[in-house]
């Protein structure tokens, strides 16, 4: 006989171990959490929760650990979702998991599944939309029969999992692991009508737009290319003890996003501060303005442009004249604040977000 308040204390030992994704498998953060429990599931396996219990003990958690936020997320993972699957439309994308259901947590990523007879055709269509993707070939055994899936991992505003089934499997029923029945799948026309149901603040027309979504990849494409060569670039252990300039860069980011969530513009100048280090260290600022020209606002390339001003005004070896200039423009109170946080972020093991994080969630703020 089972006891009830032993499957609670797994669910959750479970969930938190997925939440925080140690695991990503239900079965294994189950056997997991039991071990760690002293339960042995071999001889107990009454005593293990059903997927859906921990399911539902992990949307519990979401739900407390990130706050309104995490509607706001859900509505964001929605709408990337409906403009991939407009993008693949050649390919009959359905979507199905976390995203559809509404069980996001942090780290979630969109389950699509596409159905074609040829994956070159949807990796070529990434191609043309400059998609930076890798393909997994996984051998699964189940009932001593063997089976090859497909799966495509996109790198986008949110991550993007892509399993090409055959053409002919579109109407198949597919069983879902954690309730073991057809897997709920929503096509198109069903996710833009989920979004205007239950994000009636969202303005589809305006976040599909084509123009928009190229200008904004355009973009990601650029921070991105500009970013990841710092991680090459050694800096002086005298003023950098932290190390390379991409980890630098992306703790003034961290310490600029727990200032001000709200700030896209001040966000990106903490981002991108030092990303012409990797093109001429010797004049690092006029460079990435230039590499940069075109993609941030006239705010984020003043703050980039008077950086190292502001620790000239911290240790007071600015001239008057220039000091007098940069005090009388607005946005002078951030450009110490940005100051503050570039001075900070030179520390030896804090963990930092990744380029695609740190860009996601200014994508977040934008949204």
């Amino acid at each position: 006989m089972s006891d009830p308040k032993l499957r609670q204390a797994i669910a959750a030992h479970a969930a938190m171990l997925m939440y925080t994704r140690d695991e990503s498998e239900y079965f294994t953060a189950k056997r997991k959490a039991a071990k760690r429990l002293g339960v042995n599931f071999k001889h107990c396996p009454q005593d293990l929760p059903s997927n859906a219990e921990v399911r539902e003990r992990l949307r519990t958690l979401a739900e407390t650990m990130e706050g309104p936020a995490r509607n706001d997320t859900l509505a964001a993972m929605r709408v990337e979702a409906l403009r991939w699957m407009q993008t693949l439309e050649r390919y009959q994308p359905r979507l199905i998991g976390s995203v559809w259901t509404g069980h996001v947590r942090r780290g979630s990523d969109i389950d699509l599944h596409l159905y074609t007879d040829s994956l070159e055709a949807v990796t070529m269509r990434l191609n043309d939309e400059r998609a930076e993707y890798r393909v997994e070939h996984k051998r699964v055994i189940k009932h001593h029969q063997t089976r090859v899936y497909r799966h495509v991992h996109v790198a986008a505003a949110f991550p993007v999992e892509l399993t090409v089934y055959s053409a002919g499997e579109v109407n198949y029923p597919f069983l879902s692991s954690i309730t073991n029945k057809p897997i709920e799948r929503a096509t198109p026309d069903a996710v833009r009508r989920l979004i205007r149901n239950e994000h009636p603040e969202v303005d589809l027309e305006a976040e599909l737009d084509p123009d928009r979504d190229v200008a904004v990849q355009d973009a990601v494409f650029m921070f991105k290319l500009l970013l990841e060569p710092l991680g090459e670039v050694k800096q002086s252990p005298t003023y950098h003890p932290e190390g390379d300039a991409l980890y630098h860069s992306l703790q003034v980011f961290q310490l600029a996003y727990e200032a001000r969530p709200w700030d896209e513009e001040f966000l990106l100048a903490a981002l991108l501060h030092d990303v012409g280090k990797a093109i001429d260290p010797h004049d690092h600022v006029a460079v990435g303005l230039e590499a940069l020209e075109g993609l941030i606002t006239n705010r984020t390339a003043w703050l980039i442009e008077h950086h190292m001003h502001a620790h000239s005004i911290h240790d007071r070896s600015i001239g008057h004249r220039m000091q007098r200039r940069l005090a009388e423009h607005p946005d002078y109170d951030d450009l110490l604040l940005l100051g503050e946080c570039d001075r900070a972020g030179r520390k030896r093991g804090v963990a930092v977000p990744t380029v695609d994080e740190a860009i996601l969630q200014i994508a977040e703020v934008d949204r």
